[in-house]
């Protein structure tokens, strides 16, 4: 019964909601353009596609293209390069106004080249230093480019490094293999920020991390991006993917919602802005159809949402939703990946909560009694 009234004060809502862009709303509501941004993620694939670029344009104006700015895209192995991708990024974001969080982050995300075994040390920091070097010198010339993720999935959710393994299949991070600094840190990371601090001036430099709210795994982030800053090193923002998982997830754990309250909190405290990066909804074995699952989803996505609004006005905060349909996931976990639209195209309670959320500046964060 609660299910079936949940749904339908939601289902109220659509009418309304389907003729406010999130776009509009956050102009209709007054919130600052310069401090509170809420866009989504395109593939390369779906530039090409005028159902979804259009679908985006009518939303949002802001975007994180997917994947196509990252070294396995770009500079794969020596005396390759292919920029196709990024020209067509930064045209279709010239033509629409928009503006660009670049994620080409220093990552596992990493090509076949980079993940061989056989790699040396001074191989793999050539290859890092080529790509990222070049990509800095391009990005900070493009006028629509705000941010750019400078890494990515550095730490594991027990506080270790995340290194390489062997073969060249496996999410791994291959960087990590280039060594240590004297001080215990990955020379890549420090090495990767010294190249975006020199070549990026006029772009705003983010850390990004996955995970959820595990607190070693976070403590060691915040010391890392703590030693950068006191090397002289500019970091301007904190990203967390928030790829949310399934009952046990962020946006359903009071403890953990109250966690990330202060992961903002400290972002905001140290000067820099907060980003929640690449959200989405993982499932493993359940039915991405059901009542209970859609329920959940729209619970974490108001909380997650909720808690970035009541911090609108200690500094800059975004939220950026990780692809705009419901999709398979790539192995067993997750199964699914739910966003805003279903696989059809056909808008979720989830779009309409988000809307919801910010219509009315919502800040108070809902569980499941």
């Amino acid at each position: 019964m609660r299910f079936f009234i949940f749904f339908f004060i939601l289902s109220n809502l659509i009418f309304t909601q389907s003729k406010n862009s999130i776009k509009n709303i956050l102009i209709d509501k007054e919130y600052d353009s310069k401090s509170f941004f809420v866009g989504a993620t395109i593939g390369h694939g779906e530039l090409s596609k005028p159902s979804v670029t259009n679908l985006f344009l009518s939303e949002f104006t802001y975007l994180t293209p997917a994947n196509s700015f990252k070294q396995t895209a770009i500079h794969p192995r020596p005396g390759v390069w292919n920029w196709k991708k990024y020209d067509d990024f930064i045209d279709f974001a010239e033509k629409n106004n928009l503006t660009l969080r670049v994620h080409g982050p220093v990552s596992p995300q990493a090509s076949k080249w980079a993940k061989n075994d056989s790699r040396t040390k001074e191989e793999l920091l050539r290859n890092m230093e080529e790509f990222f070097t070049e990509l800095c010198i391009r990005l900070n010339d493009e006028k629509t480019v705000k941010w750019m993720d400078v890494v990515n999935e550095t730490v594991l959710r027990n506080g270790e490094w995340f290194k390489e393994k062997p073969g060249d299949s496996s999410w791994e991070n291959p960087w990590t293999q280039i060594g240590l600094n004297d001080d215990g840190f990955p020379i890549y990371i420090v090495k990767a920020f010294e190249i975006a601090n020199k070549y990026a001036p006029n772009v705003k430099l983010v850390y990004n991390h996955n995970g959820g709210m595990e607190r070693k795994m976070w403590s060691k982030v915040l010391e890392t991006i703590t030693y950068l800053k006191n090397l002289g090193l500019r970091v301007d923002g904190v990203g967390w993917q928030a790829h949310l998982r399934d009952k046990n997830g962020v946006g359903l754990v009071k403890e953990d919602l109250n966690y990330l309250s202060y992961l903002i909190d400290w972002t905001h405290a140290n000067s820099m802005e907060f980003h929640v990066t690449e959200l989405n909804y993982w499932l493993n074995n359940e039915n991405p159809k059901s009542i209970s699952v859609q329920k959940r989803q729209v619970l974490s996505y108001n909380n997650v949402v909720n808690t970035l609004i009541s911090k609108k006005n200690n500094g800059v905060v975004t939220l950026n939703i990780w692809g705009l349909f419901d999709r398979k996931g790539p192995g067993d976990f997750p199964k699914n990946i739910l966003s805003l639209y279903d696989q059809l195209g056909n808008p979720k309670q989830s779009l309409y909560a988000i809307k919801k959320s910010l219509m009315n500046k919502s800040i108070n964060l809902i569980f499941e009694k």
